[in-house]
């Protein structure tokens, strides 16, 4: 990891630097999803499965895209009854979460008597995106679910790439612990235009979530406006803001912990210790020999791995505002004082004993949040993201007179006539 010192002289251009590298899409892989995108909404389940084929190494076919009824089943029983207690143990926790952050149906009289409020409306259909490449994630089962069962969405349909034709047995554990049982064994940037558009196997849907490979952010990205979409979700990162108060090793741990997903992952430490960060560095390198991933992790730590050292924590809150990280975690003695100069997280982990990964898996929230600086403007996946909020408007007798030269004024002062004359014939009456 590269250890970089900041201070007054070289902030900026610091800052400047990581404004540059917010997420963007090299203009030829853009090509190519585009490509994937228009075909299968053209050509629909040809396409689907030729790319299928031609990626996943698996001849599908209308007969074998959906995942049975009897293959969900055995996946569950075939699954360790200490695992299959824990998925349900996070669901649950997943769903009092969700329920505590659905919004409900309002309605007010402003002093003019008219009635004004809005209404809370799930969507009809999702589609989930469930990532299935490098490794299995159950935990994304459950984590785009979940939220959008407690939204009230009826419908949900689930695609995940299964390399070989193999479907990770966890994955259907959870999706019936979900309620779900449309499964589609499909991925990639085609996996997400046959949602977007429909095939005759597979339904179009109102809205698409879950991470994926660019390829699959790419695609969400030029489907959206047919479809609604969560977030453009990219590589997954970290920045950890220590003081020297916590442990090296832990900390260490915390960026292999996001290290380990893929190449491309962004592991960052700013600490106020130059001390600590040469400890932090020295922990990285012992711990790393030691994962199963360590060839991913050891990719991702050279590759993108950070470690700045500051001044003090204001400095520290201001480059994290910067960055804008999917997880941050808050490793010092105060870490609620620190939280409140924070402006742009996906999610924040206060503590050194609140790693990121029981936010991965059990702590409640989704796991699915915005990356690549999108935290600026976007918020972790919810029940918001699975609901329609139509306003209601009831205009009373005494409202309209008050109001009815209000509206015939602008009307008029934008040239729109029949506006005008839509309230000046009530006013005849």
């Amino acid at each position: 990891m590269k250890i970089i010192n900041v201070d007054r002289k070289n902030l900026e251009k610091i800052k400047n630097k990581i404004k540059k590298s917010y997420s963007d899409f090299d203009s030829g892989l853009v090509s190519a999803a585009s490509k994937i995108v228009e075909d299968v909404k053209k050509n629909g389940n040809r396409a689907l499965f030729n790319y299928t084929k031609k990626f996943d190494r698996f001849d599908v076919n209308s007969r074998n895209v959906a995942v049975s009824q009897t293959d969900i089943e055995k996946a569950v029983k075939s699954i360790p009854r200490q695992l299959l207690k824990d998925l349900r143990t996070a669901a649950k926790r997943i769903e009092t979460y969700q329920k505590k952050k659905l919004p409900v149906s309002y309605s007010f009289k402003d002093q003019l008597g008219n009635e004004l409020g809005w209404e809370v409306r799930a969507v009809e259909k999702a589609g989930l995106y469930v990532p299935g490449g490098k490794a299995a994630y159950p935990s994304t089962v459950l984590m785009t679910a979940i939220p959008a069962k407690v939204a009230g969405v009826r419908d949900i349909s689930i695609v995940t790439p299964c390399p070989g034709g193999e479907l990770n047995p966890t994955v259907l554990a959870a999706a019936s612990i979900c309620g779900i049982n449309k499964i589609y064994k499909v991925g990639g940037a085609q996996a997400i235009a046959a949602l977007a558009y429909g095939t005759r196997s597979i339904e179009k849907v109102d809205v698409i979530a879950g991470p994926g490979n660019i390829y699959v952010t790419i695609a969400k990205k030029l489907v959206f406006g047919a479809v609604d979409i969560d977030t453009l979700a990219g590589p997954s990162e970290v920045l950890i803001i220590a003081d020297g108060s916590c442990q090296a090793d832990w900390i260490a741990a915390d960026l292999l912990a996001q290290a380990e997903h893929d190449e491309m992952a962004i592991p960052t430490l700013i600490t106020t210790s130059r001390v600590f960060a040469a400890k932090v560095k020295k922990e990285t390198g012992k711990l790393l020999a030691t994962l199963p991933r360590k060839k991913i992790a050891s990719e991702a730590i050279k590759r993108m791995g950070k470690i700045y050292t500051v001044k003090n924590l204001d400095m520290a809150a201001d480059l994290s505002n910067t960055v804008a990280p999917e997880h941050l975690e808050l490793f010092v003695k105060s870490p609620k004082t620190l939280l409140k100069k924070i402006n742009n997280a996906g999610a924040v982990f206060l503590g050194d004993m609140s790693t990121e990964s029981f936010g991965d898996y059990i702590a409640g929230p989704s796991h699915v949040l915005p990356t690549g600086g999108a935290s600026r403007f976007a918020s972790p996946l919810s029940v918001y993201d699975f609901i329609r909020m139509p306003s209601t408007i009831q205009i009373s007798k005494k409202g309209f007179k008050a109001l009815s030269q209000p509206v015939i004024n602008m009307a008029e002062s934008e040239g729109l006539g029949a506006h005008a004359l839509s309230v000046k014939v009530r006013l005849d009456k």
